[in-house]
């Protein structure tokens, strides 16, 4: 009998309404990927790597999953697809939503379309602050750290903080 497997997905959108694109892509992950087991509060930022006019809000979902890697993938796109992502090249660039695998199980893979896990969740403020938020002693099958030694060795100085609706 196959077990499941321990997905850690990033969601962001820097494209109002920021909030209704995350609600609903996680929506659509608890439909069509599999059981989400946790989340983490909303992180807030300024865009990393390029210049925009709205900040990136975040959240990292926690899913139980059946599928493949490669199948999560393209549910993840079509998700994307069906939230208005568009995807202009390979630079970054402002978005409805994005949603990256950050880690599943302890998979590696190294392929063009699909690196797990993802090639520079160790860099990135954004991510690591969530992820040690429920699963700071996961750890990276590659760097063998744990997510929140990961934090406390990072270099990025992009500020990062807890979303405050304001109503």
């Amino acid at each position: 009998m196959q077990l499941p497997t321990r997905v850690f997905l990033l969601t962001g959108s820097n494209i109002e309404p920021r909030i209704s694109y995350l609600q609903e892509a996680e929506k659509m992950i608890g439909k069509q990927i599999g059981i989400i087991l946790q989340r983490t509060e909303i992180y807030e930022s300024e865009p990393w790597g390029f210049q925009a006019e709205n900040n990136f809000l975040n959240l990292i979902l926690e899913v139980e999953t059946f599928l493949t890697p490669k199948e999560v993938l393209d549910k993840l796109l079509m998700i994307e697809k069906r939230l208005g992502r568009l995807r202009k090249g390979t630079s970054y660039s402002s978005r409805t939503i994005d949603i990256d695998i950050l880690y599943f199980g302890n998979e590696t893979i190294k392929e063009k379309a699909l690196q797990i896990p993802h090639p520079r969740l160790h860099l990135r403020r954004f991510t690591l602050l969530p992820l040690v938020e429920i699963a700071p002693e996961f750890e990276h099958p590659v760097l063998k750290k744990t997510n929140r030694e990961l934090l406390d060795r990072l270099t990025d100085d992009l500020e990062v903080w807890k979303y405050q609706e304001v109503c």
